[in-house]
């Protein structure tokens, strides 16, 4: 899973640094053509989530979004990008409400953060060596294909053919995992009753449980939060290369000294994910604590000298760390949402929001400022705001509703087995089961 999410975010990232490779050029881009070319990508992202996303389809899904990947070279003008790059976004949808409905069936709430954190691992290591990839793909001594064209086909062809083992060895679920015997995934699934999070729903959609999301105060904490974060991820994602060169670096160096930003992200990764994992009501302190470092870094890009290369580029390194957001607060929908049907629909308008967030945020990034962006800084750094007042309001009203059921229901008791199982297999919700408590 590690290694199909490296491959994801390095085959997201390929359009931002094609930009040093002269694409916008070859391509004839316009004014706001390229954002457009960026947004696109979750445009596909976006339709394809309607759709009911499940593990297996990852497994060939990760195939096909190679193929779109490589489909990038044959590309000549602007229409054709979009094309592209609207499928390859409807490629990769998969990948991360996949990987989080998986991590919620092979382990109990305390051990997701850590789990999602070791998965989203690979989107670090992407940042981290992506561009001394493109680097090494840009130093290739040819004249007969242009190497923004070479960029597409390496990624993609590693991309379909790493396809090809997630379709052999992931698992679905428990029940059809090959690397564990009939005994072992009796275990797998009986280990994860007390999570209480419906591993074992049978899959019956139900409305008053999409009612019940929709009312409940926590699905708008988490969603209004998954647009405002992303107002930063889509437009810093899209930007970043072209940023880095407009610092003073020249453009093969420019990708090189992306790096810190990927050690930046493993560090603070590692730091939260740990913390939420041995310390109680500690992941959304652990989300707040990288959304200010996020924002600090992007004031230091708004308002430092522009001579102050090493300061900027301190600046941008910090500025991304908010990212590492993205598997504790899946951790929370599946750590905190019981019940199919809720899920389901809090899941979908989660990456809804995340999607609209990053088709928003690259519009801010006009090209008239290019390449330091004022306006696309600000609006990002606004966003990321309006993110952690959010993560406060959604830690208070965890703390006030627990509290709540401690003083109706009293604290929760050990209960037998039997009985967990009865509340998996009841498809209830989170506000329905006496016993439930938010983890913070």
């Amino acid at each position: 899973m590690g290694v199909a999410y490296f491959l994801q975010f390095l085959d997201k990232l390929a359009l931002s640094q094609a930009t040093l490779f002269n694409l916008r050029e070859d391509l004839n881009l316009r004014g706001a053509q390229y954002s457009w070319a960026s947004a696109i990508f979750y445009f596909g992202y976006f339709a394809w989530s309607w759709t009911h996303i499940t593990n297996d389809e990852t497994n060939y899904t990760s195939f096909i979004w190679g193929g779109f990947l490589l489909c990038h070279a044959a590309c000549s003008n602007w229409g054709g990008l979009m094309t592209v790059r609207f499928f390859l976004g409807a490629g990769e949808a998969s990948i991360a409400p996949g990987f989080t409905l998986l991590t919620g069936m092979f382990y109990k709430r305390e051990e997701q953060p850590l789990r999602q954190s070791a998965w989203f691992f690979g989107n670090c290591v992407a940042v981290l060596i992506g561009g001394v990839i493109a680097y090494g793909i840009g130093t290739i001594n040819t004249s007969v294909i242009s190497h923004w064209k070479l960029l597409f086909l390496i990624l993609g062809a590693v991309t379909s053919t790493y396809g090809v083992v997630l379709f052999v060895l992931l698992p679905d679920s428990p029940s059809k995992a090959i690397f564990l015997n009939s005994n072992e995934r009796a275990i797998a699934v009986q280990r994860t009753l007390k999570n209480k999070t419906g591993v074992m729903d049978t899959g019956v959609f139900k409305w008053s449980q999409a009612l019940q999301a929709i009312q409940d105060p926590q699905t708008w904490f988490l969603v209004v939060n998954s647009f405002a974060s992303n107002l930063a991820n889509g437009g810093l994602t899209s930007f970043t290369s072209i940023i880095t060169a407009g610092f003073g670096f020249t453009d093969l160096k420019a990708l090189i000294m992306q790096m810190p930003q990927g050690a930046a992200q493993i560090v603070f990764l590692l730091i939260t994910s740990i913390t939420a994992t041995f310390i109680p009501s500690s992941r959304i302190l652990g989300m707040c604590l990288n959304t200010v470092v996020s924002i600090v870094g992007l004031i230091l890009i708004w308002k430092l000298d522009p001579d102050d290369q090493v300061g900027r580029m301190v600046g941008l390194t910090l500025a991304v760390v908010y990212a590492i957001n993205l598997p504790i607060s899946l951790s929370i929908v599946t750590s905190n949402v019981a019940g199919f049907s809720k899920k389901s629909v809090v899941s979908s308008l989660l990456f809804i929001a995340y999607c609209v967030g990053n088709i928003v945020g690259p519009q801010f990034f006009l090209a008239s400022e290019e390449p330091s962006y004022p306006t696309g800084i600000r609006a990002s750094m606004s966003g990321l705001v309006v993110s952690l007042f959010l993560l406060i309001c959604l830690y208070t009203y965890y703390t006030w509703e627990n509290r709540r059921r401690d003083r109706l229901y009293g604290s929760p008791e050990q209960i037998t087995v039997g009985a967990e199982l009865q509340d998996e297999i009841s498809n209830k919700t989170d506000r329905e089961i006496e016993s439930f408590r938010y983890l913070l």
